[in-house]
């Protein structure tokens, strides 16, 4: 109770004036065991975004299996067309869980012990810069996702043909090794793909899950971390000189996806979210900080808040933010 008291009553918002190396940051001696088995995951993301990016589907392939049912090779083809794409669904569904093992280790090592959620933000960069790596991920992932509905598509007329096949094999036929994906497997991917946004959907149980199971870690520890990240995040894209130490110019839209990314993430952890009045997370100064941006650049972030955030439409929630984002 005590721990819900403090959350609901808090103070300020945070404005941590510092400068977190997004670009370069290096495990120091203590965060080296984490970094490598979180790094073990995070090597293969860039690769399996470029992969949904070039993602193309078997769309007219299905298209043309459904309007001539009657027809073998028509059937054969969209089956053979579809096998290689559920292989590629399969491996961006178990990217999911191998995150889903690792993020608890690094929300540990960033939210236990006895520093500040700043000073754990500064001295331990490069654990943050990968926890900053995987929201990056997650966003982008579910954006790539929502904008190519053949993933969801190809992944549902698999299943049907699966459905089929096992209706009309003899039992000696059903083999279950036969398949990409077994019946067990395909439920756990159907229900995953079946989300608008499955990786943030991850990422927020995951969260949310470490709150819970950690129940001698206060709750306040995970979310003034994601709160100060998202304060540190808007301050380094306020602040010209930090800006000026920015090698890389996509660095600014990561910036922006994290922000955006742990708002998100605070507003499915806290009890009363991220857009309550008290809230640790000035929202209306991330928006404001996003609308200064080239539409371009952040209207798919503007609607991550619109769409996916979990307490925007509650009653508590001041009407200039629900006119910021309407």
């Amino acid at each position: 109770m005590g721990n819900l008291l403090r959350l609901l009553t808090r103070e300020e918002p945070p404005r941590p004036d510092i400068f977190v190396d997004f670009e370069n940051a290096a495990p120091t001696e203590t965060e080296r065991e984490t970094f490598y088995v979180v790094d073990t995951v995070l090597r293969n993301a860039d690769t399996l975004l470029l992969d949904l990016k070039q993602y193309k589907g078997a769309i007219n392939e299905i298209r043309e299996a459904i309007a001539n049912a009657s027809s073998e090779p028509h059937q054969e083809k969209a089956w053979h067309t579809v096998l290689p794409l559920v292989s590629r669904l399969k491996n961006y569904y178990e990217f999911s869980l191998k995150l889903e093992a690792v993020v608890p280790r690094l929300l540990w090592e960033l939210c236990s012990g006895t520093l500040t959620a700043t000073e754990h933000l500064e001295q331990q960069q490069a654990l943050v810069k990968q926890f900053a790596e995987i929201i990056h991920f997650t966003l982008k992932f579910d954006e790539l996702k929502m904008r190519n509905p053949a993933v969801q598509n190809d992944f549902s007329y698999y299943r049907r043909t699966i459905s089929r096949m096992r209706m009309t094999a003899t039992i000696e036929d059903a083999n279950e090794a036969d398949y990409e994906v077994n019946n067990e497997l395909a439920n756990k991917m159907s229900l995953f793909y079946a989300q608008a946004t499955p990786m943030l959907r991850t990422l927020s149980e995951v969260m949310t899950k470490f709150t819970t199971e950690n129940k001698d870690l206060p709750i306040e520890n995970t979310t003034e971390c994601l709160s100060t990240m998202a304060a540190i995040c808007r301050r380094m894209i306020e602040n010209p000189e930090f800006c000026a130490r920015f090698r890389n110019e996509d660095t600014v839209l990561f910036c922006l996806r994290v922000m955006v990314g742990v708002i998100i993430l605070y507003d499915h952890v806290h009890p009363v979210g991220a857009f309550a009045k008290n809230s640790s997370i000035d929202v209306r100064g991330s928006i404001k900080v996003l609308k200064e941006q080239s539409a371009d650049m952040t209207d798919g972030l503007l609607n991550a808040l619109r769409y996916t955030t979990k307490h925007l439409n509650d009653e508590n929630t001041p009407k200039q933010i629900k006119v910021l984002l309407a």
